[in-house]
Parts: C-alpha cells; structure tokens; sequence
C-alpha cells in the first residue's frame, strides 16, 4: 500500500470515439476492448470448455482503451478480463489480477456465482489486503455474441398520454401459468407465449415494463440464508440480458430469446420497456465481491468517500454507480443505444435515476453532465423515459425536476388514492390534484409527465393492500424488520385472509375502488401484475428475496376476483376509446359537489368531506364520483349542456345496486365507498 496521502477522484480520460468496447467479431477471429485507464496490464482470458485458459495481451491506448484482436475466436467463447495495476486503496485503486472479471459490454453471461470461493478481492480478514487465490471457477463468463436482426419494430408506439403500462416479472408472471408449457415457464420465451400475449390484449394494456432483466446476482447474505435476489435490482452486466430467464442456454441464446419475445410483444402492437438499474451494481461497497467494475477501476466506476476507501452509497446498496466519470457515462449510454437499436425496446423506468444526476462533487444537477447527454442521444427520440425520481442521498428526491421528455414514477399519487379510499384525509384536495395530473408537480409538461400508481413490485400488492394493516416480511428472514413501515392499508376489519363474507367483499369493493381510481386519472396509468385479478403476497410488501409462491403471480385467483378483473377491462376500454378520460381532447373540466352545483371554496375547506364529483367535456361528456365514505349519500345529478340522460358505463359498487340511466337534475343515492362513472347522452 502506498504511503502517499489520500487522493482526490481520480481525473480519467474519455473513451475515444468511435470505439468498440466489448468483444465483436472480426474477419478471423474477435476484437476485444475495455476501458480501464489507470491500469498497468490488461489480458483477457479465453476459457475452454474443461476451464482451462489461454491469457492473451491487450495493448493500451491513450484514451485508456485497452484492446487486441484475437485469431481464431469464435461465437460463444467464454472469456473474462484480468486487470493488473497497483494495489492501493487509499487512492481507489484495487486491482487485483487473480480476479476474473466480467467485461461490463458483455452481451452474454454464463450463470451465476459460487459464493463460497474466491469472489473478494480481499481476504476475510482484511478487507485492505490483497487476496491472491485465483477466483475463475467462481465467477460468470462473459460470451462472445454473433450478431442477430433485431426485433421486428412497432408498427406505432403508442403516445405517453395514452399509455398504459402493465408492471411484471418475466420469471413470476409464468411461473405458474396454467396455459405455457412447462418448460417454456419463467422464461422470455414462456412470456411471449400466444394465451399471455392474449390476455395483455383483452386487459388493454399498451406496453408491459418489464423487472430488470440485465444479468443480475443475488447478495452473498441471501444466499446465506438459502434465499436469492428475486426481482433483480443488482445488475452486472449492462448490455446481458439475464441467462436465468431463457429456456434453452446460457452462450448466446437469451439474446435471441429476448429479441423473439420482443417481436411477438411488437406483432400485437404492445411495446417492451425495461426497468433498468444503471445507479449501482451487485458488487456492494468493497466488502463484497469483485466481479467486474471494481477491479477495472474502484474509483473510475464508484463514487468514493473522500478518502478514496469507501464507497459512498447514495443507493443504500452498498455502491453508487458514478455517472460522472467519461468512461462510466459512455457506458450506460451505449447500453440504452445497444437496447434500443439492437435488442428492439420502447423504453425504460429508470431505479433510482436521482443517482445518475449527482456530479463530481455528488451534488444533484439537471442542467449539465449526465441527463442533458442523455436527453440529446438521437437513438432515444421517441423513446419513453421514465425516471424513479429519487435516491437515498442528500437532495435526493426530486420528483418533478427532470423535465421533458421524460415521465416520472408519482408516489404522491400513491399516498394520497391509499390514504382517500382508508379515509385517513383531510377533505377532497389531494385527490382532485391526483385525478388531475398532480398540475402542482408537473406543471407545463402536462398529466403524461405523471406515472401513476397505487402498487408497484415494492410494496404490497392491490389485494394486500385491503388485507393486511401490517407488513409480514417474516418469510425474509429478517424477523420482519425490513420494508416500509408506511404502507397505508386498511385490512377491513380482519388481518389476512379471512372466511367472513362482508369483509371478503368489502375487501373486493375496496380494491375495485383503489383500481378504477387509478384508471380514470389523468397521466400514464401503471398496473402491477397480477393486481387485476387479486394476486396476493400475503402481506409481503418486500419480497425482493422472494422467488417462491409468494412472489410469483398465481391464476388460481381469477374467477373469485372476476368483477376486479371485468372492472379494469372495462375501464381501460373507455380509456382508450375516449380521450377526454384520459386527459386529452378536453374541452370542460368541472369539480362538482352532491347539490349538483360546482364545488366551490367552503366544500374544498371542509375536512370531512369524502366526495367529489368530476365533469369531462370532450367529444362524449363523461360525469365520474369518488365516494370513500361509508354510508350512502344524496346527491343531485347535474344538468349539462346537450345531456339528456345521464348513463351508467361503469361503478364500483355491486351488480343490483345502481339503475342503469338517470336523468339530469335528479335525486340519486350514492351507495357508500363506490366510483360511478355516468356518460351524458
């Protein structure tokens, strides 16, 4: 270890342009690239089918680009790197050459790790100390790929205001599905199997958002505990799609997997977006294992602390991914190139995305560095952007501030639709800025820049939501302390699962009010798989570790929550064929009160107040009332110009509860805890 004093982030050169980091094939053989600049040596190893290697060579450029052709290379050869260079960790640097590390161009994996060998790069006892033990047969291989076509395109991406987007995990959305043949389930291939892709269509979704799907690893302490990294925010590889998830091997065919799955995705006119995690990797801070990023170049891909020894974790992983660096930048651009130009996708939600905002000195910044370079990538026009707008890190929420083009994850959406439907409000206010498009948030750019949600993968789920008052983690084995504390649910009465028929139905009628709540509103609807017919986690809301019934979507739910499922076709088919339901088109937009007349500022005031009445004037008028209240409530019909009756499309409540027409200007009795949606004829 050098005795020099602590050094300052390290100031690393671009990558020069054009480049061809990875390894492509040639005439004769592959040529390989990698960054890694304050390397000494770079080889890269060829490893043959009885693990043995052959080390080849690279020679560096000045842009830090280390690179060789190698003759005779061909498609699905399985190589890594192996980086030497000064072992010092007080200026960020931990090469470490007994590690066989993973190419972050990569564009396939081989499996996963064996947990139990060699994976630090440190001993057990020392975390500063070099380990010299060689970890190859630990490790994933990285693979030499032949270029494919890419996916058939979209014959027309469906506008953002017009988006609806179904959130899943290829895994768990098949896993049990009675229809996909059992090896093709949990698989790219079992998820576009023709009964899935069906019931995409008859639900009326418009793209489906798909859990991370870059290569991934679990933590070693879920391993440990006989448990893995289910949905997989731990990305490794930037450029792979996940090897677990195909259904015929590991060198190369998930490529094509993934790429056929896009085209029968594209064939039925329902785009692919990708969650992807560009923030942090599955490496964690520098007690963890070195597979890649860190033995390139601690301080070239981590934010550090300022003692260069640490990382400093604004993602509450372990690591932060530093977007600020050239090298690292290029690399997460590349990667949102390569996905769309070659592997055929719509767009992407970004976790954590503030992360990528922080510049040298970790502050957050929307006018310079990373998201300017990003927004101006021509590859990405047309393409939607979807950030999590937020991290765990100082100023880190910013929901609101990125700014066009992008759409925003809209947790205050979340809050405010639990918290009316449990009436843990104080009057109608922050649901009628919810129903509008969060104005307040989002201002100019307009109700598309809201993603709204009432459940995503984190968190509990439609059905537990209106079951359970509290968490039940204990399957995690963390004796229920992880997850969120603030779940905002209500159990109607009785914790869990229940033989009770009013609460089992007040159940229903609850999760068909926090549903069409969702649908009606103005901005981009996203639904949680599974949450339109019931699927439970029994009371897990982070089941991250989770890959087991309790995650997976299970269809044995779908006749007992049918009038969920008949509700949100039903919904999202008005949507779609009115536009004024979804924001655009509009001509009118009035707040109504039960005397029939517009709210006015007394009604707004008053706390107690759980309803609210909602008039959209477009090429159909629409009429729709959000009553969270437990009793039923009189109210007057309103009069509207060129309505001569007033015609039920669609509620909440039971099948007998609510005559189908009604006339302008009449009394009408509300049923408790209902949405009615009326369409002036």
């Amino acid at each position: 270890m050098s005795d020099a004093p602590p050094a300052s982030r390290p100031d690393l050169p671009a990558p020069a342009q054009p480049n061809h980091l990875g390894a492509h094939l040639v005439d004769g053989g592959v040529r390989f690239e990698l960054w890694a600049p304050r390397a000494s040596r770079v080889e890269v190893s060829l490893v043959a089918e009885d693990h043995s290697q052959r080390n080849v060579d690279l020679t560096r450029g000045q842009d830090g680009v280390w690179s060789a052709t190698v003759a005779g290379v061909e498609a699905e050869q399985r190589y890594g790197f192996r980086v030497h260079g000064e072992w010092d960790p007080d200026h960020g640097m931990r090469f470490n050459p007994a590690k066989l590390l993973m190419d972050p161009y990569a564009r396939a994996v081989t499996a996963g790790v064996d947990y139990a060998g060699p994976i630090r790069d440190h001993p057990a006892d020392d975390d500063f100390r070099p380990d010299p033990r060689d970890s190859s047969a630990a490790v994933p291989l990285s693979v030499v790929v032949a270029p494919t076509p890419p996916p058939t395109p979209i014959a027309r991406r469906t506008p953002m205001a017009d988006s609806v987007i179904y959130e899943l995990h290829v895994k768990g959305f098949t896993q049990q599905h009675p229809a996909v043949p059992e090896h093709l389930r949990g698989t790219y291939a079992g998820l576009a199997y023709p009964a899935v892709i069906d019931w995409f269509r008859e639900l009326g979704v418009t793209a489906i958002e798909l859990l991370p799907i870059h290569q991934f690893v679990s933590e070693p302490f879920l391993i440990g505990r006989g448990l893995s990294n289910y949905w997989g925010y731990n990305t490794m590889g930037f450029f792979a799609p996940h090897a677990a998830y195909c259904s015929v091997g590991t060198l190369g065919s998930q490529v094509t997997e993934f790429k056929e799955m896009v085209t029968a995705f594209h064939e039925a006119g329902i785009e692919v977006l990708l969650d992807v995690v560009y923030n942090h990797t599955g490496e964690g801070n520098h007690e963890g294992p070195t597979l890649s990023f860190r033995g390139i170049d601690h301080a070239g891909y981590y934010r550090l602390t300022e003692d260069q020894r640490n990382d400093y974790d604004v993602t509450g992983t372990g690591n932060s991914v530093d977007s600020s660096q050239p090298g690292v930048a290029k690399l997460i651009l590349d990667s949102l190139r390569y996905w769309v130009t070659e592997m055929g996708v719509d767009g992407f939600r970004f976790d954590l995305a503030t992360t990528l905002l922080r510049d040298r000195e970790h502050a957050v910044r929307t006018d310079q560095g990373f998201l300017p370079a990003l927004n101006e990538l021509p590859e990405l026009a047309g393409v939607k952007l979807i950030a999590e707008p937020w991290d765990v890190g100082p100023y880190g929420y910013q929901v609101g501030a990125f700014g066009a083009p992008w759409s925003e994850w809209n947790d205050k959406f979340r809050g405010t639709v639990r918290d009316y439907w449990r009436s843990h409000v104080h009057g109608v206010r922050d649901l009628a800025e919810s129903l509008a498009g969060s104005p307040q948030t989002f201002g100019e750019r307009g109700a598309s820049a809201s993603v709204n949600f009432v459940t995503a993968h984190d968190g509990m789920t439609l059905r537990d939501l209106v079951s359970y008052d509290g968490k039940h983690n204990e399957a995690n084995g963390e004796d229920n302390r992880d997850g969120s504390d603030d779940n905002r649910s209500w159990n109607c009465g009785v914790e869990g699962e229940t033989d009770d028929p009013g609460v089992r139905a007040l159940r229903q009628r609850q999760a068909r009010n926090l549903m069409a709540t969702l649908l009606l509103a103005d901005g981009v609807a996203m639904i949680t798989a599974g949450d339109e017919f019931g699927r439970t986690q029994q009371g897990n809301n982070n089941a991250y570790c989770q890959d087991s019934p309790i995650s997976w979507v299970h269809w044995t739910t779908l006749d007992d929550w049918s009038a969920l499922t008949a509700l949100t076709k039903d919904l999202l088919r008005l949507r779609s064929e009115h536009p004024v339901l979804r924001g655009t088109d509009r001509s009118e937009f009035v707040w109504y009160a039960e005397t029939g007349q517009p709210m006015v500022e007394a009604e707004w005031d008053d706390g107690a107040r759980r309803l609210l009445g909602r008039l959209l004037r477009g090429e159909q008028t629409f009429l729709t009332w959000f009553h969270s209240g437990g009793e039923p409530i009189e109210l007057t019909l309103p009069e509207a110009d060129g309505v001569e009756q007033w015609q039920v499309v669609a509620h909440t409540g039971e099948s007998d509860e609510i005559a189908e027409t009604h006339q302008p200007g009449s009394a009408f009795t509300l049923p408790g805890r209902t949405v009615l949606v009326l369409q002036g004829v």
